[in-house]
C-alpha cells in the first residue's frame, strides 16, 4: 500500500468536504415570521380586492408598480393597475390562495418574494364554480415600515385543476 498516495487522498477528502456540504444544501428555510407576515399581506391585499375596497388596495401597491401577465400586454403603475382591478375585477371575479402552494423567500436588503398558485371564481349565485387557475410571483419592498408590492408576474393562467 502506498502511504503517501493514501494521506494525500484523504487530506484532499477533508478539504473538499467542507465545500462540497455548502452546495448541497437547499435554499435556506424562509423564517416563519416572514412567511405569517407576507402569507399576512397576502390577505390583506386579497382580501381588498375581492371587496373591492381600492384605498387598501392602492396601499399594498407601490407607485411604480410592475404587473407582468401572461395573457396581458405588461401595466405599469399603481394607478393603472389599481383602474385595471376596478374595471375589470370588482364585482365579478374572487381570488382564492391555494394555502398548500405559498412559499416566501427573503430578499436581503429589499424585502421577500412570494410565489404561490391561486384560483379565481365568479361572482353569482348560478356561477360560483373555478373559472380559472394561475401562478403568480410577487415582489415584496419593506420600506419605512410598511410592506408594498412591487413586481407581479402572474403566469400559466388556464382552467382550474
Amino acid at each position: 500500500m502506498n502511504t503517501p498516495i493514501v494521506l494525500r487522498s484523504l487530506a484532499l477528502i477533508l478539504c473538499i468536504t467542507p465545500l462540497t456540504r455548502g452546495f448541497a444544501q437547499s435554499t435556506p428555510e424562509p423564517s416563519q415570521t416572514l412567511f405569517q407576515t407576507i402569507s399576512a399581506q397576502d390577505s390583506v391585499l386579497f382580501n381588498a380586492v375581492n371587496a373591492c375596497d381600492l384605498p387598501t388596495v392602492e396601499s399594498k401597491f407601490a407607485e411604480n408598480l410592475e404587473f407582468y401577465h401572461d395573457k396581458n400586454d405588461p401595466q405599469y403603475g399603481r394607478k393603472t393597475v389599481v383602474d385595471g382591478i376596478k374595471n375589470n375585477l370588482c364585482g365579478k371575479i374572487q381570488r382564492e390562495l391555494v394555502p398548500s402552494s405559498l412559499e416566501v423567500y427573503p430578499i436581503q436588503g429589499y424585502g421577500a418574494v412570494e410565489i404561490g398558485v391561486h384560483r379565481f371564481h365568479h361572482i353569482g349565485a348560478q356561477d360560483h364554480d373555478v373559472v380559472g387557475e394561475a401562478k403568480f410571483i410577487h415582489l415584496w419592498r419593506f420600506k419605512d415600515g410598511a410592506w408594498q408590492i412591487t413586481r407581479v408576474i402572474s403566469y400559466d393562467h388556464g382552467s382550474a385543476k
